[in-house]
């Protein structure tokens, strides 16, 4: 029976990645507490609105917390997208049960139309503030290989890990900082950036994070990584969670504003 059920759990995990959350809670509510700094006065009027007493950063995590309801069981690969090293995402074979690229573009039009019921619109704003943390996390964009990082073993201080769980929480987390502190830490863009940066599309966001694998997979032979791989790698941990905030502001103001 032990080997049935097994059987049956490994059967539901996506071939590209584990239904793990990329960039842990913190990451995410990182993310969603820069991009509450940017919002016009009428797309922080209509947040404010739809999702009530609960702040950006707090709601940046429901989508990973209702992976644990059979309701939401179609939305669990939106958390990710395979685009092979040689290819580009228009040249790939789509993933019948929808993508992070697709799930983006999807609920950005569907916020736009207007068109939702109240329940709907909470529902989706709550998706796309997880989901704009998601795409700007470069194992988010996997290479189809090793399950977004999973299956590449590391030791990150000695201890066992992964290149997934090191992107995901343990490079954040071994700051030892709040995410408001974390935030108000990298949190420092020019005009120049937010404009530059605002002025993209769902799969520039795509591009640049399969862009960014070779640095992530620059691993030594012994997979033993921690202080070295940190310093190599910290500002574009901070450079990703910083982008994916000032970027959901835009995408917020373009909606409400």
């Amino acid at each position: 029976m032990f080997f049935i059920i097994l059987f049956s759990v490994l059967l539901l995990i996506p071939n590209g990645h584990t239904n793990e959350a990329m960039w842990g809670q913190n990451g995410h509510r990182i993310v969603g507490d820069i991009a509450a700094n940017y919002l016009t006065p009428e797309a922080r009027e209509a947040v404010d609105s739809i999702l009530g007493p609960t702040s950006m950063a707090i709601a940046s995590t429901w989508m990973d917390r209702i992976k644990s309801d059979p309701a939401y069981d179609h939305t669990h690969d939106w958390h990710w997208v395979t685009i092979p090293n040689n290819k580009t995402y228009a040249e790939t074979e789509k993933n019948p049960n929808g993508d992070l690229i697709n799930s983006l573009r999807t609920i950005i039009h569907e916020l736009k139309s207007q068109s939702l019921s109240a329940e709907e619109e909470t529902k989706k704003l709550k998706m796309l503030i997880h989901l704009m943390g998601d795409i700007h996390q470069p194992l988010h964009v996997g290479n189809g290989k090793d399950r977004g990082g999973n299956e590449t073993k590391v030791e990150w201080f000695y201890d066992e890990s992964n290149l997934h769980r090191v992107w995901d929480t343990e490079m954040i987390d071994d700051t030892k900082l709040s995410y408001t502190e974390f935030s108000t830490a990298i949190n420092h863009p020019t005009e120049e950036q937010i404009n530059k940066w605002q002025d993209s599309k769902v799969i520039d966001w795509a591009r640049e994070s399969k862009q960014l694998r070779d640095q992530v997979y620059d691993l030594p032979e012994d997979h033993q990584i921690g202080y070295e791989y940190q310093y190599k790698n910290r500002d574009l941990l901070d450079r990703r969670l910083l982008k994916a905030g000032v970027r959901l502001a835009g995408v917020l103001n373009e909606i409400y504003g």
